[in-house]
C-alpha cells in the first residue's frame, strides 16, 4: 500500500524512503523476510512514523549507536537490492 499523501518522488528518493522505513521497522535479519513481509513492514512503519519520523529515527540511531546502525542499514540495503522490484515499488 503506498504511503497516503506522498508527493511524487524520484526513484532515488523512493528507494531512500523504503530503506529508512525498513531500518526503523521491527523486522529482523533473523526472520529472513519474504518480499511480502518487506512491503508490509515498510508500509506499516511509514503509516506509523511518516517519512520525516523515519528519517529522524535513523539519524538518532546513527548518532547513538553508529556501529549497530551501520550493520542494520547494510542489511536493509542488501535486502532491498535482492528483493523483487515489484514487492517494494508500490511505495513510490
Amino acid at each position: 500500500m503506498p504511503w497516503v499523501g506522498a508527493p511524487a518522488m524520484t526513484p532515488s528518493e523512493a528507494a531512500s524512503l523504503r530503506a529508512e522505513a525498513l531500518f526503523v521497522s521491527t523486522l529482523q535479519r533473523s526472520e529472513r523476510p519474504t518480499p511480502g513481509q518487506l512491503c508490509e513492514a515498510i508500509s506499516a512503519t511509514l503509516g506509523r512514523y511518516g517519512p520525516r519520523g523515519c528519517a529522524a529515527i535513523v539519524a538518532q540511531e546513527f548518532g547513538e549507536h553508529p556501529t549497530e546502525a551501520v550493520r542494520r542499514m547494510s542489511w536493509v540495503l542488501a535486502v532491498l537490492r535482492s528483493a523483487p522490484a515489484q514487492s517494494t515499488e508500490s511505495l513510490r
